[in-house]
């Protein structure tokens, strides 16, 4: 079998900046990881589903998922300056993927937060809205602040990991306007992708007053032990971004290689407990499959099973997982 069956199927992207971090002579080089095509992915398993994270059942309008009352998911663009091997959304995004917003749908998108008083969040996602151009991005600030509900808009974002020199200036003024907080929610998995230059870029955000916080996925291969884990954590924290979000991989096709169990992850979660600053403990979170929103992996919300695990959602109810079909 040829990688080509698997760019194929998903789309792949990889950027000057992550190639130059790759050590060709490391087999298990942790940036090759996530980024380099790999034939496993062609493996499907029973449990996986094509919208792991029921995004589609909560979503009103194209473009906006509305799963929790206060805040919303606005999917601003349908592609990334790169694609990681493990995205939960990699059946819809990409070259040829028919999820980019018309200019009719962005105007219902708008009209959607505007008519629901109850939105206080936007977060701003896709794909990754920081490839749209300074003038685009100001314009959506401008749009969201002007609506009075609306107090705060979040960016979420690998670009200034993965290719820096887009986090220019007029960028990075377009994020903040008057009458909404400005903040941004950084990915990474790795401590290898604090490049010189990705700090650079951090930098500028942090210096225009913007509010940081990160988010990585717990992935079997790259961050899957505490030390690794610690150094990211504080490679976060070092940089001003606050750790927020660990998220347990998703079901996504293809994606087996990359997931480990729950319990080997509340092992490393406890592990961090042991050895880092306050400052630098993520939240460990499971996004439920079938849409019933992000769980915190922790002892009172989780069950052991003959099958896996119970988990419980923010509703109370409990839920198989991994789920049967």
């Amino acid at each position: 079998m040829s990688l080509e069956l698997v760019a194929a199927r998903y789309a792949v992207s990889v950027s000057p900046t992550l190639l130059a971090l790759i050590d060709p002579a490391d087999p298990a080089d942790p940036i090759a990881r996530q980024f380099l095509p790999s034939l496993e992915e062609l493996h499907t398993s029973a449990e996986e589903r094509a919208d792991p994270i029921g995004d589609a059942a909560h979503s009103p309008v194209k473009g906006i998922v509305h799963r929790h009352p206060d805040r919303v998911l606005f999917k601003a663009v349908a592609s990334c300056p790169v694609y990681c091997r493990f995205c939960f959304r990699r059946e819809s995004i990409g070259p040829g993927k028919p999820n980019a917003l018309s200019p009719d749908d962005f105007e219902a998108a708008i009209a959607y937060i505007a008519g629901h008083p109850e939105i206080w969040e936007v977060i701003l996602t896709g794909g990754d809205p920081f490839i749209l151009s300074p003038r685009r991005a100001a314009e959506i600030s401008h749009r969201l602040a002007a609506i009075a509900h609306v107090k705060v808009v979040r960016w979420h974002t690998r670009v200034p990991m993965v290719d820096p020199a887009r986090i220019t200036d007029e960028f990075v003024a377009a994020l903040t306007v008057p009458g909404a907080t400005t903040w941004v929610a950084i990915h990474a998995n790795h401590a290898k992708e604090f490049s010189a230059e990705a700090c650079r870029a951090i930098t500028r955000l942090r210096e225009a007053g913007i509010a940081l916080v990160s988010q990585s996925v717990l992935l079997k291969g790259v961050n899957d032990r505490v030390e690794t884990l610690a150094d990211l954590m504080r490679a976060f924290v070092e940089n001003g971004i606050k750790p927020y979000y660990l998220h347990h991989p998703d079901l996504a096709p293809g994606t087996s290689h990359f997931r480990l169990g729950i319990d080997d992850g509340l092992a490393l979660v406890e592990g961090l407990r042991a050895r880092l600053s306050g400052l630098a403990q993520p939240s460990y979170m499971l996004d439920l499959p079938g849409g019933f929103g992000k769980v915190l992996l922790e002892s009172r919300n989780v069950e052991k099973t003959e099958s896996g695990h119970r988990i419980r959602d923010s509703a109370g109810a409990w839920h198989a997982y991994p789920p049967s079909r």
